[in-house]
C-alpha cells in the first residue's frame, strides 16, 4: 500500500511522516548538522500501519528529497541503516 507522505522542517530539525486523522501514524526524523548534511535519528511505524512498508517509504521519499537538495545523510537510526545496508542503490546519498 502507497502511503501519502509529507515532510516537515523546522530550525535544525525535520521530518518525513505519514498522517492520518490528526496524528502521525509513521514517522522518519532528522536532526541537520549543516545546510548539506543531515542525521536519520529515529524511524517510528504505528501498529495500524506495520507490515504495509511505511517505513521504507518514508525512506524511500527521504532519499529522493535528499538527491534533490543535494543532501547528504547519516543514518544512525537501526531501521534506516539496515536498508542502506540491505539496497545499494540508495547509498549515493550517504557521506
Amino acid at each position: 500500500m502507497t502511503h501519502s507522505i509529507e515532510h516537515q522542517e523546522a530550525g535544525s530539525t525535520g521530518a518525513f511522516f505519514i498522517p492520518q486523522g490528526g496524528e502521525r501514524l509513521a514517522e522518519m526524523t532528522y536532526s541537520r548538522t549543516n545546510p548539506t548534511l543531515i542525521i536519520i535519528d529515529h524511524t517510528h511505524v504505528d501498529e495500524r500501519l506495520k507490515g504495509q512498508g511505511a517505513g521504507r517509504q518514508l525512506l524511500d521519499a527521504l532519499v529522493a528529497w535528499a538527491r534533490e537538495t543535494k543532501t547528504r545523510v547519516v543514518a544512525l537510526c537501526p531501521f534506516a541503516k539496515a536498508q542502506f545496508d540491505k539496497d545499494p542503490s540508495i547509498r549515493d546519498v550517504l557521506v
